[in-house]
């Protein structure tokens, strides 16, 4: 700068803004979180949408037991930009939060703090022992609130729902008295997943598989009678097998094997069962090695697919055995067989028994022998075999509830198959023992398989037959409710296509798939913590018999009165059964049931007691969305599924929206033990909430999403980029007056190219935040932030913003800015609640703003201007080609910055000639000056291979440069202001 050139800097336009570019997230969100809270923002949103169509997202209940995890902020953070961004698009949009409370989890934990104490839960009064269940719940409830709201959710928070509420309490049982009274409650008994270690049923969705090493285990089982036929049980004189009979005769020798990776079922074992489109064949041992338990002589039925593996293991090579003859489906109906403990010594004839051979289609020749030992009591194929034939009374109760054989059973009263740490008992090992001394096996080994597990104790289960309470899903419902169908599973399966949305769409697959071949649904648990069954039962009855189950609408009246004014405690207190029986019943008639609901029958009525029955609720009790992770297919997507359509004839949402799980950087589940999980509270504490809820939006929630340091630095580095968008545009806008706004028609075509952008996104953005698509919505605005904006409009718009004068384009170009503030800091705010806060607060502060309180800006459709769209898709297209070519000069030192260039632009479309001609192309690409040609484009011309016909020669500008703006011209230096152009001279007036 020459000696007598004044410093112009301070005449310059520069932006104005206290907005930090350094966020200071985990100091200062706290501060907002305390703004909302004293200007009661969710409760000012209700009172706004008065006369709104309401929107309602129903909270699936987190479990009130321990610290959140990063599932739980990935599943409140969705939910939390639903219901923001529909708010936001003009609904009443209404989140109510809640949590699970009763059940094992709970019950569990207060459990191992009695047996740290040395206390026994059994010799505890039960209505103590729920108080100190009440408790935790309580403790917890108020530990995960704050760290909810910490991460910026919204929602009435002050009044969530809770299972444990009386209120709910009431409805839960009221709902359960709906299956009571419909006529699809039922006492059956059948196997089901036990826990010997929790002591209780539990159902598919709380069941996880794991790896386990299990004994395998080779049983022949001595044929008995089959020559001679005799009819089986329960079946007609036109009995297929009949005419087989004789033809079975020389089986009498041979023994039909099976395979078993459950040793302990074999004292339970009261079938074989194959399938008739296996192929059978009669194989003789013809030697034997030393070791083996196998004889010279012996007969083995076997799957002619599988033999060789089964002789195999028994130690046999092809040359110690030989297949004698086929053996037909109608042979093996005729056969029935001994156990292998028949006629042992000490048994006393425990198990003395015919055991008959049975079709299954279950049976496969895929793995085992072709031949299924069947135990009614403890497998689901087996029970239902069984089931079919009325065999009912041939189920065994051989095992108990910490999974010990009986004190009836011979030989293995006592032992257990796994104690109560979840590690293996004596039970296997000494059936095993037991069947090689009856000589009982021709083989043994071990194999590791995926095996279930309880997800809560984390032990191995077993399958167990127990009475237990049962909701029939295939019998019809007596309620009148048919529009979807009469049964439950009908109903159910109409709403999965009829009445739901499904995003993703493969969770409609899996819902359908799940309750397409599910079973009648396990409503009972042997616990104490919950909701009771709150039903009677008349002694001397089976549960077969009329009137086993008492249905009277005043005992229910009795009961839910007495739930809604203390709980469901008042079921467990002194005089109870003889209190909601009243003067109609004797009480020593009927047995009152104390097993509880199973919990996911708790969650699934929460749409009882928060859509239907709050005044903040909705008025047809559906909600607009369900939201949870994918394996809530089998939890509560399908729980909420089968008890609404036992209640109210169909599914309770509209929509179901699921997420995958997180994974750790490198696509690892996280694990303590790996030391690899990532808590909330540590990311909130390092880079603030904005950024984990930022990480969400990034994220495709439909499929599992990986989180770990350097993924967090890449949002935290995308989180700064959009930042620096929202500060530059609040530096632009200082003292932006409404005199100052231009009309889009008034406006230069970069600005009303700006707007028709504006008028695109705003369509995909509301079209997005409809459809649930974060990532897309939040990609569409970053990627206009940073390249539309950023790197063009803005790289553009500084010469004008900072030095031109009160001109129409400056004024236009903060129109735009004011236009696309208003845009961003809304279409933002459901993601980055906190800095769009931030951002609207510096320009519009004052104790009662909020841009939460406000809408998505309604945009003109005449923005929209795809021709003008199209000429300038060609105008960037030769600017890339321009700054490209500075750039090399740039790189080899020959300029410092584009305004020492005034290159020459050679373009081959004369369309493509004119567009440029029509703008201000040297000011697009922020060049002193430009000349724009037809000529061919000389050999040294710089070219872009993808930007065809365009060819750009460098030259340096010249003249003089202006030291105001910086532009190199020739008229700097002629003006009134010394060194300055024409335009910087008139702005100094």
């Amino acid at each position: 700068m020459c000696a007598e050139t004044p410093d112009y800097k301070a005449t310059l336009n520069l932006p104005k803004t206290d907005f930090p570019m350094r966020a200071g997230l985990p100091k200062r969100e706290p501060e907002w979180l305390a703004r909302w809270e004293k200007i009661g923002i969710y409760d000012r949103l209700r009172d706004n949408a008065e006369g709104r169509t309401p929107f309602t997202l129903h909270d699936g209940p987190p479990y009130a037991n321990g610290h959140l995890h990063i599932g739980h902020a990935l599943n409140k953070t969705i939910k939390d930009m639903i219901v923001r961004s529909h708010q936001m698009m003009g609904r009443d949009a209404r989140y109510i939060p809640g949590w699970d409370c009763h059940g094992l989890p709970i019950e569990w934990k207060i459990e191992e703090q009695y047996r740290a104490k040395g206390k026994n839960k059994d010799e505890v009064d039960v209505v103590d022992f729920r108080q100190e269940c009440r408790r935790f719940a309580e403790g917890w409830i108020d530990v995960q609130r704050d760290e909810f709201k910490r991460l910026g959710i919204t929602g009435k928070w002050e009044r969530p729902y809770l299972t444990m509420d009386f209120r709910a309490e009431r409805i839960i049982a009221e709902d359960f008295q709906k299956f009571l009274m419909n006529g699809t409650l039922y006492q059956g008994s059948k196997p089901v997943m036990w826990s010997p270690v929790e002591k209780t049923a539990l159902a598919e969705a709380e069941i996880e598989y794991h790896d386990h090493k299990s004994h395998t285990i080779w049983v022949p089982f001595k044929v008995v009678s089959g020559g001679d036929f005799t009819m089986p049980e329960g079946e007609d004189d036109d009995y297929a097998g009949a005419d087989a009979a004789l033809a079975a005769k020389d089986l009498l020798s041979a023994k039909v094997v099976i395979w078993t990776t459950t040793p302990w079922t074999i004292p339970s074992n009261k079938a074989v069962a194959y399938n008739p489109r296996i192929n059978y064949g009669l194989y003789e041992v013809t030697g034997r090695p030393e070791e083996c338990w196998c004889r010279i002589g012996d007969r083995y039925l076997l799957a002619d697919t599988l033999a060789g593996d089964v002789l195999s293991s028994a130690r046999l090579d092809d040359t110690m055995y030989r297949r004698l003859r086929d053996v037909s489906a109608e042979e093996l109906s005729t056969l029935t067989l001994a156990h292998p403990f028949a006629g042992a010594d000490g048994a006393d004839g425990f198990w003395d028994y015919p055991v008959p051979m049975i079709d299954g289609d279950h049976v496969t020749d895929e793995a085992g022998t072709g031949f299924v030992h069947t135990a009614p009591s403890h497998g689901a194929d087996d029970f239902e075999c069984f089931m079919k034939r009325n065999w009912l009374d041939r189920m065994t109760h051989n095992v108990g509830e910490e999974s010990e054989f009986l004190p009836h059973v011979p030989f293995f009263a006592g032992l257990q198959v796994f104690d109560r740490k979840g590690k293996e008992g004596k039970a296997n090992p000494t059936v095993i023992a037991k069947l090689v001394e009856v000589g009982g096996l021709i083989a043994r080994g071990r194999v590791t398989h995926s095996y279930p597990h309880s997800w809560r104790s984390k032990a191995p289960v077993i399958f167990r037959n127990t009475p237990q309470w049962f909701a029939a899903i295939d019998r019809e419902v007596g309620d009148g409710q048919d529009t979807y169908g009469k049964t439950i599973r009908e109903r159910a399966l109409t709403s999965i296509d009829e009445l739901v949305k499904w995003t993703p769409q493969t969770g409609r697959n899996r819902l359908f798939s799940m309750i397409e071949v599910r079973p009648d649904w396990v409503l009972s648990r042997q616990r104490a913590w919950g909701v009771p069954l709150t039903c009677f039962t008349r002694k001397g009855t089976l549960p077969t018999d009329e009137g086993f189950l008492l249905r009277d609408e005043a005992v229910n009246a009795r009961v839910l009165e007495a739930f809604e004014a203390e709980g469901a405690d008042a079921w467990y207190k002194p005089g109870a059964k003889e209190r909601f029986l009243g003067t109609d019943y004797n009480a020593d008639e009927w047995d009152q049931v104390f097993d509880i609901l199973d919990v996911w029958f708790d969650s699934g009525s929460t749409h009882a007691f928060v859509l239907r029955d709050r005044e903040d609720g909705t008025e047809d009790g559906i909600a607009d969305v369900y939201m949870e992770g994918t394996d809530q297919h089998r939890g509560w997507f399908h729980s909420s599924m089968l008890q609404a359509c036992g209640t109210i004839g169909r599914a309770p949402y509209r929509n179901v929206v699921t997420h995958g799980f997180t994974l750790d950087g490198k696509g690892n589940k996280m694990s303590k033990s790996l030391g690899n999980t990532i808590a909330p509270d540590d990311v909130v504490k390092q880079y603030g909430a904005d950024i984990l809820r930022l990480w969400v939006a990034q994220a495709d929630y439909t499929a599992d999403q990986r989180i770990g340091p350097e993924i967090l630095k890449g949002t935290a580095d995308s989180y700064r980029r959009l930042r620096n968008t929202m500060r530059f545009m609040l530096g632009a806008l200082s003292h932006f007056e409404e005199s100052d706004r231009v009309a889009p028609a008034d406006m230069p075509e970069l600005e009303r190219w700006v707007l028709h952008r504006l008028a695109e996104l705003d369509h995909r953005v509301r079209k997005g935040y409809a459809e649930f698509d974060f990532q897309g919505v939040f990609q569409a605005l970053f990627n206009f932030a940073t390249v539309d904006l950023s790197s063009f409009y803005f790289d553009i718009r500084k010469d004008v913003l900072y030095c031109d004068g009160d001109t129409d384009r400056r004024r236009a170009a903060r129109t735009v800015l004011d236009i696309l503030f208003h845009r961003l800091t809304t279409w933002l705010a459901p993601v980055l609640v906190f800095t769009m806060e931030e951002v609207w607060l510096e320009r519009f502060g004052g104790e009662e703003s909020s841009v939460h309180l406000t809408d998505f800006p309604e945009t003109p459709a005449d923005w929209l201007d795809e021709p003008l769209a199209a000429k300038w898709t060609s105008v960037r297209q030769a600017r890339r080609a321009v700054t490209a070519a500075l750039e090399v000069q740039r790189t080899d030192k020959v300029i410092g910055a584009s305004l020492e260039a005034a290159p020459v632009v050679h373009v081959r479309d004369k369309d493509m000639l004119a567009a440029l001609k029509s703008v201000n192309f040297d000011d697009i690409c922020i060049t002193s000056a430009i000349s724009l040609t037809g000529d061919p484009q000389p050999g040294e011309s710089f070219r872009l291979p993808e930007i065809d016909g365009v060819g750009v020669v460098f030259e340096k500008a010249e003249g003089a440069k202006c030291q105001r703006c910086w532009k190199i011209l020739p008229d700097v230096g002629t003006h009134k202001h010394p060194g300055t152009c024409a335009r910087c001279d008139a702005a100094l007036g």
